[in-house]
C-alpha cells in the first residue's frame, strides 16, 4: 500500500476512518527524513491493513504544531483514535517492524478502559 499525504484537510478523517494508523512527520531537507523514508514505504507494502501516511510539517506547520513536533522525523501511532506511541528520530527497518508488532499486539480494550479511568472524576472516600 502506498503511504497517504496528510494534509490539515483529510487528517481528521484518515484517523478516525482508520483503525490504525502510523504517521511519520518529516520535511524534505531533513536528512534522516529521506532516509527513513524507504524504511516506512518498504513497511507499508509489508502491512497492507495498516495506513501509513506522512505529513510534510513544512507544508503543514499547523498540525506540528498541534501535535508538539519538535524534532523530524517524529513517528506517531494511532490506534483507535488513540495516541499509542510517539518519538522522534529515525528507525533502522527491524526495530520499526518490532514497534508495529507491538502496537498490533496492544490489548485496545485494555487501553480504552485506562483511558476512562484517568478521565473519571476522583470519589472521595
Amino acid at each position: 500500500m502506498a503511504t497517504v499525504t496528510l494534509t490539515n484537510d483529510n487528517f481528521e478523517q484518515v484517523v478516525t476512518d482508520n483503525k490504525f494508523v502510523i504517521i511519520d512527520f518529516w520535511a524534505p531537507w531533513c536528512g534522516p527524513c529521506r532516509g527513513f523514508a524507504p524504511v516506512f514505504e518498504a513497511a507499508s507494502e509489508n502491512h497492507t491493513d495498516i495506513v501509513f501516511a506522512k505529513l510534510n510539517t513544512d507544508e503543514e506547520q499547523e498540525l506540528g504544531a498541534t501535535f508538539n513536533i519538535r524534532s523530524i522525523p517524529t513517528l506517531m501511532i494511532f490506534r483507535e483514535k488513540v495516541i499509542v506511541f510517539s518519538q522522534p528520530g529515525a528507525l533502522p527497518g527491524k526495530q520499526f517492524e518490532e514497534l508495529i508488532v507491538k502496537a498490533r499486539e496492544l490489548d485496545m480494550e485494555q487501553v480504552h478502559k485506562e483511558i476512562a479511568e484517568q478521565k473519571a472524576p476522583v470519589q472521595n472516600a
